[in-house]
């Protein structure tokens, strides 16, 4: 280090000392004036100073939240709750040019929402690795895969076969072999036949879908398929250390019930915890034991016993979640005020010695008494549950608008705090892994009512961050989201090591690195235009097509610079597209209007940013 860089270290050091030291100024000014306090639902002094990250510094955890029907994922940084960066998966982005250059319109076919639920990061051992993250489409039945050395995303899976609505998705398996998508809504099978709703209990099937992971590439493929009954697979979780090679989901509507469902399926005292092994039905996929439906190998568990066990649970079940030791399962009835926690130790002693208190449609149900070591009365709306590093368990309550704290194996609530307003899902740093780290707590609330600004009739949603490193839970910020953020995963940042650039490669098909090489070729009424973007121009910068050409640009940002990226929009014709320093990306137009058209770069990039631009002229037809 250079003696300047030393000064400059100690300099910006004693900036960011001072502003940390202005904030707890502040903040006691506000709590001596009872402006914030710890009651009433403000977040506490001590506990805003906790979640200050001061300019220039950077935050210990990403926070993958899914953006619901927006088909993005949003990124926060925790424990300042900033938010980082909006990563289109399932929806067009004008910003970045998502779904307008060929890969990313082949990507989304012609689909132009989605309904992102649970993301799920990779995993290596049941620690999150920082390799991938998966997303699912609730609306659509596909399931994407984000690259986390770029935040983009590089494939999408889908429509998948014989599944409709995969709520139950995407959960991944400790070494990520596998994720699993289960159908929220039973249909006809395969997709396209038709049977009247008075046929449901025929008729209907309920469908899981068995996703296959490269391990080196992330390239995901359909594997195999479970035969379900016509219920709704709603959440899930894969089995860990103990209970590896074992995975759960919660099921709804077990009454079959296709009216009126805020009746008809809340009927019974008890739905089911359906678990798997995961490990046998590979093992029958192999050897065959299958039905061929529209391409995709259906394994029927009634016909191929051992595989598919169920557990009563309190009805109309949301959460299920295994905790870090593999060996309670935890699952959260959401009309009923506890939890529910079968010990997996039980679960496989009942299925050694036949402990089978009967069967529906086939399937075998697990003796209650055998397998539930605990019920936990934790309060009204109990949904989803995370864990800590102490050995305590954290679950949501919509009803109530708060989080609980209990402790395992003693099975008692140690504590509650009201949260601001009927939470959904929770989410702690780590949770999800076999070694969760404890510090942070983040609620994801359904509402935010009177919480910010209003910005009139549609508000937006609440994330509020919760410190849980202390007996006693604390409430320390919030920010407001876009709907619908249903499901988080948090990983520490290090372990997240993101490319800033493109790397340049010269034998990319359509690149061009050197102006001179830049061209434009004709082959009957097709044109490729073979361009560099480099501060502060456009190369080639005139372009001469005829009306009824279809024009190919494949450009290539030569500013090996990082955070110098460049756009390329061309009014008038719909198309904007953002290429990064290293990249190319290739864009498509028919030239079907005739005229002048400026094409210009969309996004700042140096002093001259006005002037990168340059001319489509489309000559009109004869």
């Amino acid at each position: 280090m250079t003696r300047t860089e030393g000064r400059g270290v100690k300099q910006r050091g004693w900036i960011v000392g001072l502003i940390a030291a202005g904030a707890l100024v502040v903040v006691g000014i506000l709590v001596g004036t009872g402006l914030l306090g710890g009651s009433g639902g403000a977040p506490a002094a001590n506990g805003v100073a906790k979640a200050m990250v001061p300019p220039g510094e950077l935050d210990e955890y990403y926070l993958f939240a899914s953006g619901g029907h927006s088909g993005q994922v949003f990124v926060y940084g925790v424990p300042s709750m900033r938010r980082i960066r909006t990563i289109p998966v399932f929806t067009p982005d004008p910003a970045l040019g998502y779904g307008y250059d060929e890969k990313t319109k082949e990507m989304l076919g012609g689909l132009t929402w989605g309904d992102v639920h649970h993301p799920a990061l990779s995993e290596t051992n049941g620690e999150y690795d920082g390799r991938w993250l998966f997303v699912n489409d609730n609306a659509n039945n596909r399931v994407a895969r984000i690259n986390l050395k770029t935040f983009f995303t590089e494939q999408i899976l889908g429509p998948v076969p014989n599944i409709m609505g995969p709520h139950s998705a995407c959960f991944v398996t400790p070494n990520t072999e596998y994720l699993f998508m289960g159908s929220r809504f039973a249909t006809p099978i395969p997709h396209g036949t038709y049977a009247p709703l008075e046929e449901f209990s025929e008729k209907y099937k309920g469908v899981l879908a068995a996703i296959k992971i490269d391990p080196e590439t992330g390239h995901m493929s359909l594997a195999w398929q479970l035969l379900l009954p016509p219920w709704s697979f709603d959440l899930g979780d894969a089995g860990k250390k103990v209970s590896d090679g074992w995975h759960f989901l919660t099921t709804y509507n077990t009454e079959e019930a296709y009216e009126t469902l805020e009746v008809g399926a809340s009927a019974r005292d008890r739905d089911y915890i359906v678990m798997f092994n995961w490990r046998e039905a590979e093992k029958a996929a192999e050897e065959g034991k299958y039905t061929l439906i529209d391409g995709v190998k259906v394994i029927d568990p009634v016909e191929v016993p051992g595989i598919v066990y169920l557990m009563p649970v309190a009805k109309s079940p949301h959460g299920v979640d295994v905790s870090p030791d593999g060996r309670y399962i935890v699952a959260s009835g959401k009309l009923q005020p506890t939890v529910t926690v079968y010990d997996f130790e039980k679960i496989q002693e009942a299925i050694r010695n036949g402990r089978i208190a009967g069967h529906e449609r086939g399937l075998p149900i697990l003796d209650y008494p055998e397998v539930r070591v605990a019920e936990v009365e934790v309060g009204l709306g109990p949904l989803h549950t995370q864990f800590d590093d102490k050995g305590y368990a954290y679950t949501s309550l919509f009803i109530d608008s708060a989080v609980v704290k209990w402790k395992l194996g003693e099975w008692t609530v140690v504590d509650k705090i009201d949260v601001h307003y009927n939470p959904g899902h929770l989410c702690a740093a780590e949770g999800d892994t076999v070694s969760p780290d404890g510090k942070w707590l983040v609620s994801l609330n359904k509402m935010a009512k009177d919480r910010y600004l209003s910005v009139g009739p549609s508000h937006p949603e609440s994330l509020q961050l919760i410190d849980i490193s202390g007996d006693k839970m604390q409430l320390v910020y919030e920010a407001p989201v876009d709907p619908e953020p249903h499901y988080a995963q948090m990983v520490k940042a290090d372990k997240i090591r993101p490319e800033v650039m493109f790397m340049k490669d010269p034998n990319r098909p359509y690149s061009v690195w050197d102006v001179a090489d830049a061209r434009i070729e004709r082959n009957g009424d097709e044109v490729h235009v073979y361009m560099v973007a480099v501060r502060s121009r456009f190369v080639p910068d005139r372009i001469e097509v005829n009306q009824g050409d279809t024009v190919y640009f494949h450009i290539t940002n030569t500013d090996m610079d990082q955070d110098i990226s460049h756009g390329f929009g061309i009014p008038l014709y719909d198309m904007d597209v953002q290429v990064e320093p290293g990249e190319t990306k290739t864009v498509k137009i028919v030239a079907d209007k005739p005229g002048v058209f400026p094409f210009y770069c969309t996004n700042f990039c140096s002093a001259l940013h006005q002037e990168m631009q340059g001319w489509l002229l489309v000559k009109p037809a004869q």
